[in-house]
């Protein structure tokens, strides 16, 4: 004896709203990246790291401030905050890339994301963007209260704060490069684990690890290869950079000479090579 079937009207009813597209969704996972570097819409657990690495900087930034306001003294450039901050950024970007890369492995939902529209370049652009984001937030902000502190304070009016400006300028330039190369390598070698905590340690690694490196290279009796030690460590290679644009860094422990256009180089390849690698990395994720 066969039972009938029975149909359940249980309410669902057709989309009949607009289609959003590809646009979209990158915009909406570029927010949510952007959002999640800073821990918002998070617990509050996952606030505390992001916003005391953001309050560490603006201290930092403020007393600068004050000390030139009052004292008239430079003790940073903007270019030279970088530098000495790039520590804090190190840690910063050994958290935020596996939670915007491991984590989607680890749930499973970039068959999800791949279902729709949405394709592997979309996918890694708005990540790279979130990142970039948010690291150069976390430098440039701290800079403009650095500009605001000597453009209130000149004493040579309009002039004294439009050849601060031209400082400023820079130094954004310059906070720009250190993002885009820690973005490009945290978020390449965070898309090679799903678990966060390998993620970290090696994005620390890669920073860290090659640093004394450059130490061991730059005191070698060649010239050559003092000016070139700093090519070994993705932060000297910035410093470098820094230190051939502003033609000054007493801050760095080596000379660059003039290979400072081979530091040029080797950044933008670097960020290149990162994307590219991205890149295939997720068509490759995308077309299982």
């Amino acid at each position: 004896m066969s039972e009938a079937g029975v149909i359940h009207d249980i309410g669902y009813q057709r989309y009949t709203g607009p289609r959003l597209g590809r646009r979209a969704a990158l915009t909406a996972l570029y927010v949510h990246g952007l959002r999640s570097a800073f821990g918002l819409g998070r617990s509050a657990k996952a606030k505390i790291f992001p916003w005391m690495v953001v309050g560490i900087l603006l201290l930092v930034a403020v007393i600068l401030a004050a000390v030139r306001s009052q004292l008239g003294e430079v003790i940073f450039t903007y270019v030279q905050f970088d530098d000495q901050m790039s520590w804090l950024i190190i840690f910063f970007v050994a958290i935020l890339a596996p939670q915007l890369m491991s984590r989607d492995f680890r749930s499973g939902t970039l068959p999800l994301y791949f279902s729709r529209p949405l394709r592997a370049a979309d996918y890694v652009l708005a990540k790279f963007a979130a990142m970039v984001t948010a690291v150069w937030l976390l430098l440039g902000v701290p800079q403009l209260i650095m500009f605001l502190g000597a453009a209130f304070t000149t004493k040579t009016g309009a002039r004294g704060v439009w050849n601060e400006f031209l400082d400023l300028v820079p130094g954004w330039g310059y906070s720009l490069l250190w993002a885009l190369l820690f973005s490009g390598i945290g978020l390449l070698i965070a898309s090679l684990t799903g678990k966060q905590a390998f993620a970290a340690g090696g994005i620390v690694a890669v920073f860290l690890l090659t640093t004394p490196v450059v130490g061991v290279l730059s005191v070698l009796p060649s010239t050559t290869a003092n000016h070139l030690a700093g090519l070994v460590s993705p932060m000297t290679v910035i410093a470098g950079v820094g230190a051939w644009l502003s033609d000054s860094n007493p801050e760095m422990e080596f000379n660059v000479g003039q290979f400072g256009p081979i530091y040029a180089i080797e950044a933008v390849c670097l960020i290149a090579v990162c994307l590219l690698l991205l890149l295939a990395r997720y068509r490759k994720v995308a077309s299982l």
